[in-house]
């Protein structure tokens, strides 16, 4: 398998994963402009995407949704109260390329892709899991908290994108408008860099290795905070890292951590 975020923070969100016979991404939050450049960076034809997978309605993960589906006659697979959500910002899209997920569990070529509900402020939000010859891996961001349902979705996964959003001090003395400031911070909220510590040590209970943070607030985080909060929270559990487990960095605005497996 191949996973690969093209993008990663506040400011748009698009994940590429692949099997080698199948490819999807998990949102396109970007111009269609920026997801075609991320994918020409990683060697990928937009022509080859077999379906995006929508998390849910927020601009941030819908943005270039629209203009991939009718370029390349791409499917999209969203939850029906997410249709709804997303239809005034991606436009007209083809009846045959409106899939509604009524099921968990989903087939492209060799990948099974499931859905899963996460506690985030949208009509009905989930994460995925993607599965192809006993491999697995998550995407699981825009959480309130890291509830049991996340926790037993992506467990056993080979590598997670995990939402590592904001420093609760930055944001707290930070710019946000004080109603913001306690939505972010609510249980249907971002996930905090000490929060995401505290979530990485539940997932090592379940085998999982290699976690990517991501999708990091342009104005409540920056790269190097969020990494040195959650591997302080991890060695202050008496956590190796590289050991135990590796922890790498999404970056925001092109594609990086291009892992194959």
């Amino acid at each position: 398998m191949i996973f690969c975020p093209l993008y990663s923070g506040s400011s748009g969100n698009s994940i590429f994963i692949s099997s080698g016979h199948g490819n999807v991404l998990i949102d396109a939050g970007l111009p269609g402009k920026s997801i075609e450049k991320a994918l020409k960076d990683i060697e990928k034809d937009p022509k080859d995407i077999d379906g995006i997978f929508v998390t849910h309605e927020h601009i941030d993960h819908v943005k270039g949704v629209g203009v991939m589906s009718r370029r390349y006659n791409i499917p999209i697979y969203a939850k029906g109260l997410t249709w709804q959500g997303m239809a005034k910002n991606i436009g007209k899209i083809k009846e045959e390329n409106i899939k509604i997920i009524d099921k968990e569990s989903i087939n492209i070529k060799d990948m099974n892709i499931c859905s899963y509900s996460i506690p985030h402020d949208a009509a009905d939000p989930v994460g995925y899991t993607v599965c192809c010859d006993n491999k697995k891996v998550s995407v699981a961001t825009d959480l309130g908290h890291f509830s049991k349902e996340v926790e037993n979705a992506v467990k056993n996964s080979d590598v997670v994108l995990l939402e590592s959003n904001h420093d609760v001090e930055m944001l707290k003395f930070g710019p946000y408008p004080y109603p913001l400031k306690r939505r972010i911070l609510s249980d249907i909220g971002h996930l905090s860099n000490d929060a995401c510590g505290e979530a990485i040590m539940s997932m090592m209970k379940h085998n999982t290795k290699t976690v990517i943070l991501g999708h990091l607030s342009k104005t409540n985080n920056y790269p190097e905070l969020a990494y040195e909060t959650v591997v302080g929270v991890l060695r202050e559990n008496g956590v190796k890292l590289g050991d135990d487990v590796s922890i790498h960095m999404a970056k925001r605005d092109m594609p990086s951590n291009y892992i194959e497996f």
